[in-house]
């Protein structure tokens, strides 16, 4: 098969095209026939470097998000038949070769029926978006019908599924955007109201539409220096969702409100083996949420090819684009 590879750590022209051999699916395994996969931080943290504690031996087939068809099952396969069309986010780190390839191997759990109003391209782009936001909001928030939702990055890779879902939720959403431009696609995905985070302060904000009591749910889809104005936007006894913990922090604020603090790493069980049953039931959620009309993937108008990868690479770490960046065959 062909496939796009990095023989090292690198820069933007690392990628290599190469051919390898086809992998043969062993005992719980799907060989998939890749039509579409994406660009998360994830992939140019391994390619860089960053990230190198996770990343799979040189070398490596990177990227974890895909879209594709069944080609082969191995023992114990019921689930799925060859023809099925799929999504999963299941590879691309340490242990496991990515999307960037005529065909990928899988594990079972975590491949689900992709939406058939989608096209490949659409597909490709939700998997690890799509699974960070539902464990955020539903399994670790637990958002209820009528909450005051705030969400930071709200036209961002995880932010634009995490409004429609707590939307679908019967949340009330307000999401922060840079630009009147994402304002705009921030309202057609359901927010509510949206926050020009460059013009206001959190107090600022937190004063207009809470009356200062602050939200009953804020998710940090940032990190870092974003994770104390999370807390700030809090109610009492509310709960944060951070994406990006890895920093210090004063936990002050949350002492003195009672917060509960969660942390998602949606890689968890790609790298440790577990619950990865998990992500699979996930995608099903989403699958039946996107056939309905509740949830739609935001596409970047710029789509590249798998031989461009590093130049999607380029184009994400500059941080301009919108929604999510697709890879094509």
């Amino acid at each position: 098969m062909k496939a796009f590879v990095i023989p090292r750590f690198g820069g933007f022209d690392v990628f290599e095209e190469t051919e390898m051999p086809t992998p043969v699916p062993g005992p719980g395994q799907v060989l998939l026939q890749v039509e579409a996969s994406s660009v998360n931080p994830v992939d140019y943290g391994i390619r860089s470097g960053a990230l190198a504690m996770i990343a799979p031996p040189f070398p490596a087939i990177l990227h974890g998000d895909v879209a594709g068809t069944v080609a082969a099952v191995g023992e114990g396969v019921t689930a799925v038949r060859p023809g099925d069309a799929v999504y999963a986010c299941a590879g691309g780190l340490a242990g496991s070769s990515g999307a960037l390839a005529d065909f990928m191997l899988a594990d079972s759990a975590l491949v689900a029926r992709r939406p058939v109003n989608l096209s490949p391209a659409e597909a490709g782009v939700l998997p690890l978006v799509a699974i960070t936001a539902w464990e955020a909001l539903v399994e670790r928030a637990r958002v209820l019908p009528g909450e005051r939702v705030l969400i930071y990055g709200g036209t961002g890779g995880v932010g634009h599924v995490a409004v429609q879902v707590a939307k679908y939720l019967g949340a009330t959403v307000y999401t922060t955007v840079s630009s009147p431009d994402k304002a705009v696609w921030a309202r057609k995905l359901g927010a509510d109201v949206v926050i020009p985070y460059r013009e206001q302060s959190v107090e600022e904000y937190v004063a207009e539409h809470t009356g200062g009591a602050g939200f009953d749910v804020v998710l940090d889809t940032v990190g870092g220096a974003n994770l104390p104005r999370a807390l700030s936007a809090a109610r009492l006894y509310g709960r944060v969702v951070t994406l990006n913990a890895l920093s210090s922090q004063d936990l002050t604020t949350a002492h003195l409100k009672g917060l509960s603090l969660h942390v998602v790493f949606m890689l968890i069980p790609l790298l440790h083996g577990v619950r990865r049953a998990s992500h699979g039931e996930i995608l099903s959620a989403i699958t039946a949420l996107v056939e309905q009309g509740a949830v739609r993937p935001l596409l970047d108008p710029r789509t590249f090819s798998f031989a461009e990868a590093g130049e999607a690479h380029r184009y994400a770490e500059e941080g301009q684009h919108l929604g999510k960046i697709s890879l094509v065959q």
